[in-house]
């Protein structure tokens, strides 16, 4: 049960969540092997306070006892914890801001209840769903694929697979949000939490971390 330490010390953990590993244990024991639980195996009062999808790689923040656990739950609340993604998306997309500066996607997002976990774009349903994109510095490792940096404002349950997906360009590899072409371009979904930030539990200093993208 390997775990990848970012930082740790009394009140916050970091991790470094590979692709395919839960981030909480599903239903059934043969969805037991998570990282709350391998945390937990190392620190018995690692709480959760966030999640990444399983085939998400990247940081995820623990709050070590529950006091910890409710700071950083209420810094996530009021939107002082910022993250930001690496994707690469199928297709050729262009920046439209000078310097390549920051666009949004301003979609109302919700749970698609006939077809979970799926969810879906609604004006009339949906949440308030921001997410801001720009091209990433470095190369697509794949041909007919950009490269992006991703930053949501909002948290809504698969976020950035949606948006994207609905200005016509569903990340790599995804096999929920992108046809079979698309899926076929890579055998993991390309997506990786690769930048936090937030407040620490302890004095409230903003500390970030950074993890290497694995493609």
């Amino acid at each position: 049960m390997s775990l990848r330490v970012v930082h740790a010390d009394e009140a916050l953990l970091v991790l470094d969540k590979p692709a395919g590993l839960l981030a909480v244990p599903g239903r059934g024991p043969d969805k037991q092997d998570c990282l709350s639980a391998r945390a937990q195996a190392r620190w018995p009062d690692a709480r959760v306070v966030h999640r990444l999808d399983m085939a998400t790689s990247g940081l995820v923040a623990m709050a070590l006892g529950p006091h910890h656990q409710r700071t950083l739950s209420s810094a996530f609340e009021t939107r002082r914890v910022h993250k930001r993604y690496t994707a690469v998306v199928a297709g050729t997309l262009t920046n439209p801001t000078p310097d390549n500066g920051w666009n949004t996607i301003d979609l109302p997002l919700t749970i698609d209840w006939p077809n979970r976990p799926r969810s879906i774009v609604s004006h009339t349903l949906g949440k308030p769903s921001l997410t801001r994109w720009r091209l990433d510095a470095a190369p697509a490792p794949i041909a007919q694929a950009t490269r992006l940096e991703l930053e949501p404002v909002t948290g809504r349950t698969h976020q950035l697979r949606v948006h994207l997906q609905a200005i016509g360009h569903p990340i790599a590899g995804d096999a929920l949000y992108a046809d079979a072409a698309q899926q076929a371009l890579a055998g993991r979904l390309l997506l990786h939490a690769h930048w936090l930030q937030l407040p620490h539990p302890l004095d409230g200093r903003t500390i970030e971390f950074h993890s290497p993208c694995p493609f």
